[in-house]
């Protein structure tokens, strides 16, 4: 509990950092998907959350967390990229089914999301909802190649399995995973980090994704044998 309290205190503290900043935070999705979602808002973020608060770094290397991947993923475990994201209460803006992996694709497809739980997340508050199995079926054709979401009537985001979660609990899932949500129509606000890891000898597929420590080992060792000039994930980054 004391831990929910510090990442949740770090959390609101980086969003009103960005508010008061007046930095871009909506990411609502585009596309014809949300017309049936009249009352969505809007979804707030902000990226590279280790890069500000030492809460968010001490996270990465949490054990149960690390411990959890490296039983999905195996022993080594390397971190890709991290969000913040709030669901406003009433309205807060769901997104379609769709597939992490045309962001950055991977030949191994290790990738894997973590994501964590700042407030209760129940099918009130727009839980995130998954098609159980979808990620054995590989890169699915795109009905929106800008947004990168599927088919609506072939994907409803209802059909999809609700994973209702407590505050403190972690949901993972395959970057292939076919996964959306609805609006958050509670009282509170939604409040989830997201952590994105992977094998790291799985390579990317172009250099499509960089990142804050993009290439930090969260668990074990990078077996591959390269220095910082070899590996893309090691280059230099402006944040």
């Amino acid at each position: 509990g004391e831990e929910l309290n510090r990442l949740e205190g770090a959390f609101d503290h980086l969003i009103r950092l960005r508010i008061e900043k007046r930095a871009s935070l909506d990411v609502t999705w585009s596309g014809e998907w949300k017309d049936k979602y009249p009352e969505q808002t809007q979804v707030l973020f902000a990226e590279d959350m280790q890069a500000q608060s030492t809460e968010f770094s001490r996270l990465l290397l949490h054990d149960g967390f690390t411990d959890a991947v490296a039983d999905l993923i195996g022993p080594n475990v390397q971190l890709h990229h991290t969000k913040i994201l709030q669901k406003p209460a009433g309205g807060g803006a769901g997104f379609p089914m769709h597939q992490d992996y045309p962001y950055f694709p991977h030949e191994k497809h290790t990738m894997m999301a973590g994501i964590i739980h700042l407030s209760v997340a129940d099918e009130q508050a727009g839980c995130v909802r998954v098609y159980p199995g979808s990620h054995k079926q590989g890169h699915l054709p795109e009905f929106n190649t800008e947004a990168h979401y599927l088919d609506p009537e072939q994907y409803p985001i209802e059909r999809g399995l609700a994973c209702e979660a407590r505050r403190g609990d972690v949901l993972f899932f395959s970057y292939l995973t076919v996964h959306g949500s609805t609006p958050n129509r509670s009282d509170n606000l939604r409040k989830t980090i997201l952590i994105q890891m992977r094998d790291p000898t799985d390579r990317p597929v172009g250099d499509l994704h960089r990142s804050h420590a993009q290439g930090l080992m969260l668990r074990g060792m990078d077996p591959m044998e390269h220095g910082p000039e070899g590996n893309v994930n090691y280059k230099a980054v402006s944040v």
